[in-house]
């Protein structure tokens, strides 16, 4: 058997968005005749300790890689996550990159088994419209694409009674198109949630099985917004991961692909407010406008900032604000699920996550015996032992809607 390069075992727990203690813990290790579990870790990655292949095993399980990366030579090149649309926030702690790295990771690799079984069934066809414009075709052009592609009932999308239904709507318009969207914003625990700020959205632009991932801690209200601006990075055919605040060309483009959607300037010239307007006043107009279209206050002060009917500074101000008020509201919300016996069933929140289409698909590849259960749990990014269930589940109520 060749033997483990111990750089392999740091890089391996760094890249899974570990510090030593969460490691340890997840490893198992513990103190031995008075040897800390750090220090026990520790001697593994500077090679004093040669690891067993139980210890590998639950090291490729807890770090999220294939066994057989444990025995190359040196650790490998940074994984192509595509373009990175974001600017991140100053002295961004490593783990919280490391952590988002990860998930896109898994992604690609769901994308990846979809595509494949896809393409052996015999049953993949080409999306025309994925990487079929570009920016210089302009907002409008693209606009007007996306808009014949998702085929939107206008009369249904103008009675949606809140930002989840809206998004559920826009949701199931874009996935029958041929679009995946996936809600996920940790890696299966709170204790690895990523910021918005971090990562927003992230745009798997293929032409047969294109996905929509979404970060599932950013408000509900914004949710819309980023599911339009990642299909514009599909449109133009660029696979890569958004935040929420960016200074690039691209991002730009696609916040006002997304902005014109939600919000047409003619509508938004319905809400008057001016620089000298009162601030308290300023944001009660803007929440109250924001609430009646289904829309986030973030985006409506956006949109009266690049209008230049507010500064950036009084922008700047209400954005944060306006995030404070959803961390406030959410903790709150969690309270009453767990004074609710927990809230929603696993089962809810999972097919929420994963998306309608996405289990239907897997459901029919299963019953070609083109997909293993092992491989359908992966797709599904649940165990295999719940998958049957969460298919059953999926015929019994809607999966866009969370309950």
């Amino acid at each position: 058997m060749p033997k483990v390069n111990p750089e392999i075992l740091l890089w391996a727990r760094k890249t899974a968005g570990l510090s030593p203690e969460e490691a340890c813990r997840k490893l198992s290790l513990q103190k031995v005749k008075g040897v800390s579990a750090v220090d026990r870790l520790t001697a593994l990655e500077t090679g004093v300790v040669d690891p067993s292949r139980p210890m590998l095993l639950k090291m490729a399980k807890q770090y999220h890689r294939p066994l057989l990366v444990f025995y190359m030579s040196e650790p490998p090149r940074k994984g192509d996550r595509g373009q990175d649309f974001r600017t991140l926030p100053d002295h961004l702690p490593e783990v919280a990159v490391a952590i988002t790295d990860v998930l896109i990771r898994d992604v690609q690799a769901r994308q990846s088994i979809v595509r494949a079984t896809m393409e052996d069934e015999e049953e993949a066809e080409i999306l025309p419209f994925v990487g079929s414009m570009s920016i210089s075709d302009g907002v409008p052009a693209i606009l007007e694409s996306i808009r014949r592609v998702m085929n939107l009932d206008y009369a249904q999308y103008n009675r949606q009674h809140s930002a989840s239904d809206l998004f559920s709507l826009l949701r199931s318009s874009v996935e029958e198109a041929g679009v995946y969207v996936l809600l996920i914003g940790n890696l299966g625990s709170y204790h690895t949630a990523i910021a918005p700020e971090v990562f927003r959205g992230f745009a798997l632009a293929d032409d047969v099985a294109p996905f929509v991932v979404i970060n599932d801690q950013d408000s509900h209200a914004a949710w819309s917004f980023t599911l339009l601006h990642e299909l514009a990075h599909i449109w133009l055919g660029q696979t890569g991961v958004s935040s929420t605040h960016s200074d690039s060309v691209i991002e730009k483009f696609c916040n006002k692909v997304a902005n014109e959607f939600l919000l047409p300037e003619k509508d938004l010239h319905k809400l008057e407010v001016f620089q000298n307007t009162d601030y308290r006043e300023l944001k009660k107009q803007i929440s109250s406008f924001a609430y009646e279209r289904n829309l986030s206050s973030t985006m409506v002060a956006y949109r009266l900032y690049l209008a230049g009917s507010i500064t950036k500074n009084t922008w700047f101000k209400l954005s944060t604000e306006y995030r404070n008020l959803w961390n406030e509201n959410r903790k709150i919300q969690r309270t009453r699920y767990r004074e609710k016996d927990g809230g929603p069933s696993y089962y809810v929140v999972r097919r929420h996550r994963v998306g309608g289409n996405l289990i239907t698909l897997v459901q029919h590849m299963m019953a070609l015996g083109a997909l293993t259960t092992t491989k359908a749990a992966r797709v599904l990014g649940v165990k295999a032992n719940n998958v049957q269930k969460l298919i059953e589940s999926n015929s019994l109520t809607n999966p866009g809607q969370l309950a």
